[in-house]
């Protein structure tokens, strides 16, 4: 159930170990999170949660691979970075991890490694991450899927979770039903709207732009800052983001919002204020109350779960798809997702 990134990648896996896979998307598949998210792989203990560390870490160091596997798959190009992150912190985080900022100090001056950058005092680190184009990846994701004959469904709502003798025996849609004996909910911010397991998911709102500037590497890396972001595409595209706002399932960008993102990333690169804006849109990140993403078996037989990674679902994508098919198949995972389990929302 869900046809995102994490759906998608998922059906891939299973099909690698020879399951036959349905994929149902009650839009189009990869137009939700996926389709509106960043694509930073940001995996640096600033900002991610303790206990999810390790299978950022996995993940990251799996994308080189997973994003080889479906070039090769698909014949398409995805846009995969590693000229790496300029970070800009805050003068509170500077001082609480002054440890780590020395440890990834810039390799030559600020001025060298982004020249259209604004004058400034504030100090920067760079850390060795990637960034990836997450349109050109569900893009390609589709075409691996099915060129591995999943059977994907779209425009296609799951209404429910079916259920017989206490175990899953498939899933209901607003025009049919399909039988199955494994059921796995990647439903993103949907995930809790069946009846079966409300799994405490939520959307949180983010809105970005997008410009386009005549020079192709007007910036080169990823920036961070406080206030914004900014993400490089090789085709000269630049995304700015982000909010965070819980705001239900509203998708709609608000003028101001988007005019004092513009605004912040022309404060870090003067140049900008010449670029073409290009299109503004908001996705909804599926949240959860502890930040924390929901993976692995139910209590009910044959139905599992994994959604619910907030701003990380394009990071954790390969290790999700890995850890979940082996936990699918029966075999012992490789990385421990027990702190992840659906289970501590229905103690």
């Amino acid at each position: 159930m869900g046809g995102g990134i994490i759906g998608l990648s998922l059906s891939i896996a299973l099909r690698k170990r020879g399951l036959r896979v349905l994929v149902v998307e009650r839009g189009e598949p990869g137009r939700e999170a996926s389709h509106a998210a960043a694509g930073m792989l940001a995996d640096c203990i600033l900002e991610t949660p303790a206990a999810l560390q390790t299978l950022a870490t996995a993940s990251a160091r799996m994308y080189p691979e997973f994003v080889h596997e479906l070039q090769d798959e698909s014949g398409m190009t995805v846009d995969l970075r590693d000229q790496g992150t300029l970070l800009f912190p805050s003068p509170e985080c500077l001082f609480e991890q002054a440890k780590f900022f020395a440890e990834n100090s810039l390799p030559t001056s600020l001025a060298e490694l982004e020249p259209a950058l604004a004058a400034t005092e504030a100090t920067a680190v760079y850390l060795k991450e990637r960034s990836v184009d997450p349109r050109a990846l569900v893009a390609a994701a589709l075409k691996a899927a099915k060129h591995r004959e999943v059977d994907i469904s779209s425009g296609t709502a799951v209404t429910d979770v079916l259920i017989a003798d206490g175990r899953v025996t498939g899933v209901a849609t607003d025009r049919t039903h399909y039988v199955a004996p494994c059921v796995v909910n990647c439903a993103g911010a949907w995930a809790g709207s069946f009846s079966r397991h409300r799994f405490p998911t939520r959307p949180v709102k983010g809105q970005m732009l997008a410009v386009a500037s005549s020079e192709r590497n007007l910036v080169r890396h990823v920036i961070r800052a406080p206030e914004v972001y900014l993400v490089p595409r090789s085709d000269g595209r630049i995304v700015i983001g982000s909010t965070l706002e819980e705001a239900g399932f509203d998708k709609r960008t608000d003028v101001d919002t988007i005019s004092r993102l513009h605004k912040a990333a022309i404060q870090i690169i003067p140049a900008l204020e010449n670029a073409r804006m290009l299109e503004a849109w908001a996705g909804l990140r599926p949240g959860t109350p502890d930040d924390l993403p929901i993976l692995g078996a139910t209590s009910t037989p044959g139905y599992f779960v994994a959604t619910g990674h907030f701003r990380d679902g394009i990071l954790l994508t390969p290790v999700t798809a890995h850890v979940i098919a082996q936990v699918i198949t029966g075999a012992q995972p490789d990385y421990d997702i027990s702190g992840f389990s659906p289970q501590r929302f229905h103690d």
